[in-house]
């Protein structure tokens, strides 16, 4: 879909100006009317249709694609590689070891592309390598210093036109969640945000269906050569699992959590190809200007960093009990996770939340306390190495997946294993004097 200006009718009023919220029109010369002028639609254009409403002489209307798309001009897998003052995020890691995967599944001919946007981050692209990426594309400007709605969409949507990605993938934070769904605007394609599981081969995805869902498989052939990606995603709050795909558009595009997928091992000194892309991008492309970026004073969690996360549930009680689970936590050297219904409660700030409404964590070992293991929750963790349950239901469902389960008062339980780990570092200072 895109946006159309009928010329004829066009008065040259300016009202689809005012109604635009991404500056997305221009005037040029038509000398059909008074004004010798009519409104245009430049790159900014997100198709949101503000403007169809707001012209009052049916200038405007949508424009559906004439010619379908030849999907066999797009070629290869990106993963923007986002990065934050010159670090890249762990969930761009991630999703470079998941595109590696898909790549292989699709032909040998794929290859698994890195995007770097920034500026002085030229050293990032080794990074980038070590962790499985065959080719970086770096865009660097001092416009590009800070991440911005504007610029960074506009110099992916100039990167994707160019060069042609089969498919595209961004981690779900807030930058992610950001500027994917206008890139995929932009380039009149779908997206899938907040993606949990992805395939390109049928046979794997039909794998994935039994093991995890109540589908029926029977009408899928395991011998279907397609390698369109199958997008798997919670919906309706958790409630059931829906897969999309995309066959008429290209690129496929996904945001996928953090902490879903695996990173590959790290290669020291592995190497790939560098592109270096100029941006065609000037100040007057960026609407907001950063004065400085402050970090707020609020404890921040990192869910998805941990390497053990100590969470808590409706079985804690109340808001106190959590004073418990952060003494847990600090001695274990983890952080305090928790629970949905914990947070609806208002026991603890969403930012804790663990599940598929929260934050999908793969700790070293995740403490279950007084949570009885909704199916929500238990797919926001139960990729965790080792899971230990304390619960006093001896029944409850997060019992069945746990490594450890305990069946006992969580007040009285934790206070024991806070001891025993007391011994334990006690015994082995001792032993390693």
């Amino acid at each position: 879909m895109a946006i159309e200006i009928l010329k004829d009718k066009c008065i040259g009023c300016g009202q689809c100006f005012k109604a635009c919220p991404y500056d997305a029109f221009e005037f040029e010369a038509y000398d059909g009317n008074k004004l010798g002028k009519v409104a245009k639609v430049n790159a900014k254009c997100s198709f949101c249709n503000q403007c169809l409403t707001a012209c009052k002489f049916g200038a405007i209307q949508e424009k559906k694609q004439e010619a379908a798309v030849d999907l066999s001009e797009y070629k290869h897998i990106w993963v923007f590689a986002e990065q934050r003052q010159g670090k890249i995020q762990n969930v761009a890691l991630e999703l470079i070891g998941e595109g590696k995967r898909l790549a292989k599944d699709i032909s040998e001919d794929t290859q698994l592309c890195a995007v770097l946007i920034g500026n002085n981050i030229d050293h990032l692209a080794q990074e980038c390598f070590e962790y499985g990426a065959e080719k970086v594309y770096m865009v660097q400007d001092p416009l590009l210093e800070n991440f911005t709605t504007d610029g960074y969409t506009k110099v992916m949507k100039q990167l994707i036109d160019e060069y042609k990605p089969e498919i595209v993938l961004y981690g779900a934070t807030h930058i992610g969640r950001d500027f994917a769904p206008r890139i995929a605007a932009r380039c009149n394609t779908g997206l899938t945000a907040d993606c949990t599981h992805l395939d390109v081969k049928v046979s794997k995805y039909i794998e994935f269906a039994k093991a995890n869902t109540t589908l029926d498989t029977s009408t899928l052939d395991p011998n279907d050569p397609s390698t369109g990606i199958k997008q798997t995603r919670p919906a309706f709050g958790g409630n059931l699992m829906a897969t999309i795909i995309c066959p008429k558009t290209r690129p496929q595009m996904s945001t996928v959590r953090p902490g879903v997928m695996q990173k590959q091992e790290r290669v020291p000194g592995a190497t790939g190809e560098v592109v270096n892309v100029k941006p065609d991008i000037k100040a007057s492309d960026i609407r907001i200007e950063i004065k400085d970026i402050v970090k707020s004073m609020k404890e921040m969690v990192s869910l998805t960093d941990a390497k053990i996360i100590c969470s808590g549930g409706r079985g804690l009680g109340d808001a106190s009990g959590f004073e418990l689970i952060q003494k847990f936590a600090d001695k274990v050297g983890g952080v305090v996770g928790s629970s949905r219904a914990a947070v609806d409660a208002g026991w603890i700030d969403h930012s804790h939340q663990v599940g598929q409404t929260g934050t999908t964590v793969k700790p070293e070992i995740y403490f279950a306390c007084g949570i009885s293991g909704a199916i929500q929750h238990l797919a926001g963790m139960q990729t965790s190495n080792c899971i230990v349950a304390i619960n006093k239901d001896p029944d409850a469902p997060i019992m069945e997946v746990a490594d450890y389960a305990i069946v006992g008062d969580l007040y009285k339980v934790i206070p024991e294993i806070i001891a025993e780990w007391d011994n334990a570092e006690a015994l082995y200072d001792a032993t390693t004097k």
